[in-house]
């Protein structure tokens, strides 16, 4: 691995995905494609929705460009298939941000197809099960888990910052991990790009945001996101690739199963997840999102902490699931207080 073109490389995506917002931002405002504040908002005023377009854009190009200079030996065709199934998602994403009401079959559809063929680009020999199950279960399982996990991302994109600062944090994650463990280390540059560019574009989404993903940004973003946690669980980190991004899977389905339970129209939008109730109850976006980043760091340490052995595995599994419990309760019953959490 060479450093002076990986840091270069992540340099890069970090500049030119803060210079590429403000044109994207400047483009957006002239064509007047913006978030109207409406009751399940938590933003009060318009805001320019499709920045990202040029996080997406810069990424696709970082991660062609670290394939091309030879810092990673992830085989060509499968990353070429990533690459062109994260560019289709934008462009059905982008088409629903713009024209609004895509049939979510549609969008389904395409995510499904996406997913698929980021299966058959998965480095090394593709079982995430390590052989426990028959190749077709263990890639449909997988598929389901990968679907899930490009919409919860969506789902979870709520507040300023909250889904630069969680992509920021996966990424670092599969990068430390690819540094300590040879089998992650294909992936390990693709991580520090992701999360890079990430940064880019927390300068413009910080609260107060100047420009937020939109489903052109959110959905290719968890769809790549996914395809690196699913790329370390194929390579034997699968306690690794559980455990970095355990709250947004945990918040996302806890309020899903709840909102189930109540009998309500899960696909309708919605301010009833953890991260969403701080903010209701006073607290601002950068304090909420600066708790969240603080246990992102935890869940990466404890993520790595498992690559040591398998009795550290299990361990830092058990205190992740500690930890992200913790954070949910203070989210819904520290911010909120016991009246108001439910």
């Amino acid at each position: 691995m060479s450093w002076v073109v990986l840091l270069a490389a992540a340099s890069s995506a970090l500049v030119a995905t803060a210079l590429a917002m403000a044109l994207v931002r400047r483009a957006l405002i002239r064509h007047d494609v913006m978030d109207q504040p409406n009751p399940r908002s938590s933003h009060a005023a318009p805001t320019p929705r499709g920045g990202g377009i040029a996080l997406v854009a810069v990424l696709l190009a970082a991660w062609l460009a670290l394939w091309l200079s030879g810092v990673t030996a992830i085989d060509a065709p499968g990353l070429w298939l990533a690459l062109a199934a994260a560019a289709g998602l934008g462009l059905i994403s982008w088409l629903d941000d713009v024209r609004g009401g895509l049939s979510p079959l549609i969008r389904l559809a395409g995510q499904a197809a996406a997913v698929a063929a980021g299966l058959f680009a998965l480095p090394g020999e593709g079982l995430i099960f390590q052989g426990a199950l028959p190749l077709a279960l263990d890639w449909a399982l997988t598929g389901l888990v990968w679907l899930w996990f490009i919409n919860l991302f969506n789902f979870m994109d709520g507040i300023d910052g909250i889904a630069g600062s969680e992509a920021a944090a996966l990424g670092v994650g599969v990068f430390l991990a690819g540094l300590l463990a040879a089998a992650g280390q294909g992936l390990a540059p693709f991580g520090l790009a992701l999360a890079a560019a990430a940064a880019g574009f927390l300068i413009w989404n910080w609260q107060p945001a100047k420009v937020f993903l939109g489903d052109v940004g959110s959905v290719p973003l968890g769809y790549l996101l996914g395809w690196l946690l699913v790329g370390l669980a194929a390579q034997g980190l699968w306690q690794a690739a559980l455990i970095l991004p355990a709250y947004y899977v945990a918040d996302a389905t806890t309020t899903l199963v709840r909102r189930l339970l109540r009998g309500e129209r899960v696909w309708r939008a919605h301010r009833e997840h953890c991260y969403q109730l701080a903010v209701r109850a006073g607290r601002s976006h950068a304090q909420v999102v600066a708790t969240i980043s603080l246990a992102n760091c935890g869940l990466i340490g404890l993520a790595l902490a498992t690559l040591a052995n398998a009795w550290a595995g299990w361990a830092a599994l058990a205190a992740a699931a500690v930890l992200v419990a913790f954070l949910l309760w203070y989210l819904r019953r520290a911010y909120t207080g016991p009246s108001n959490a439910d």
